[in-house]
């Protein structure tokens, strides 16, 4: 078995097909075909079906998939620790974070890394929620995750890294908007513009509001984020949002508020429990290095099977 091959399968599942997956690895479609028939012979068993233009991976595909990141994760691993004697870091760095925090905290993270490993190509994946993220992080899609915590499960180390207020936001103009704060009943009585059930604010918002025994007047539910400011300054209802959106909004026009009692997230970092690549450390090493995290870490407990931040995994 090469790794080539290895790399190939991949390719296939991860693009949906032999000729997206050669053209995404810049190969002709028969010499990816060759090489995958190859790996099959020596396994002895088939890793798609092949049915028309499409293909399905079979059970034995199935299989094969998670352990076959694996080694190419242990591979990257490899040839990054050669690079890293002389200092010069390369390779991939796969992360996955929620929506809302990929604008804060992830993107000055991210440049912060990139300023300091130029060589290492960062790709991020966004799903919905923490489950989808802690799902992409164990099937080594991504390498490191971003999530609320704590996880459903303890099968991947969590890093508590800050805690996060969530706002009320409100329409320009609302009757007494300039209120500091506003509490959850009235919230609940509010016509609301919110995600769909399950995801990461959304789910949030619920847990408040069924403490207190509230069910929420949904007036607007959308899947697309980046519309619900809009819609809050066009005056189609309010809606919640992290501190550092909620202050974007206020910044367009919102009127913002801190809620009565408080909601709060925990944010942290995720992976698998296996060494990390030297990017990955990297990273970590990074994160620990910007003010005010450390400091805001000390205050949240350690979740899962994390105990507080690690460069080495």
């Amino acid at each position: 078995m090469e790794l080539r091959q290895v790399e190939y399968v991949l390719a296939v599942v991860d693009h949906g097909g032999f000729t997206r997956g050669a053209e995404a690895l810049g190969v002709t479609q028969p010499a990816l075909s060759q090489a995958i028939r190859s790996l099959e012979r020596e396994l002895g068993v088939e890793l798609f079906h092949r049915v028309g233009r499409g293909v399905q991976l079979t059970s034995a595909g199935e299989a094969f998939v998670p352990p076959a990141r694996q080694l190419l994760r242990e591979a990257e691993v490899v040839r990054n620790a050669v690079a890293d004697v002389s200092e010069v870091l390369r390779g991939t760095l796969d992360l996955v974070a929620l929506p809302t925090l990929a604008v804060d905290p992830l993107a000055p993270l991210v440049g912060a890394f990139r300023a300091a490993h130029p060589g290492v190509l960062v790709r991020v994946a966004e799903p919905e929620d923490g489950v989808a993220v802690a799902e992409l992080v164990r099937s080594g899609r991504g390498e490191i995750g971003l999530t609320d915590l704590p996880l459903a499960s303890d099968d991947l180390v969590a890093r508590p890294m800050m805690s996060q207020e969530i706002l009320a936001i409100r329409p320009p103009g609302t009757p007494a908007g300039h209120r500091a704060r506003l509490s959850i009943v009235e919230l609940a009585s509010s016509p609301l513009i919110a995600t769909p059930p399950g995801t990461s604010t959304r789910r949030l918002l619920d847990d408040a509001l069924a403490t207190a025994g509230l069910h929420p007047t949904i007036a607007v539910e959308l899947s697309q984020r980046d519309a619900i400011v809009p819609l809050v300054l066009a005056g189609a209802g309010s809606s919640v949002l992290p501190r550092p959106l909620a202050e974007d909004a206020a910044a367009r026009g919102a009127r913002i508020a801190r809620l009565d009692p408080p909601i709060t997230r925990v944010v942290g970092l995720v992976h698998r429990d296996a060494p990390l690549s030297p990017a990955a450390q990297a990273f970590v090493r990074s994160v620990r290095s910007v003010p005010g995290l450390d400091a805001q870490a000390r205050g949240v407990s350690p979740t899962s099977r994390g105990q507080g931040f690690s460069s080495s995994g």
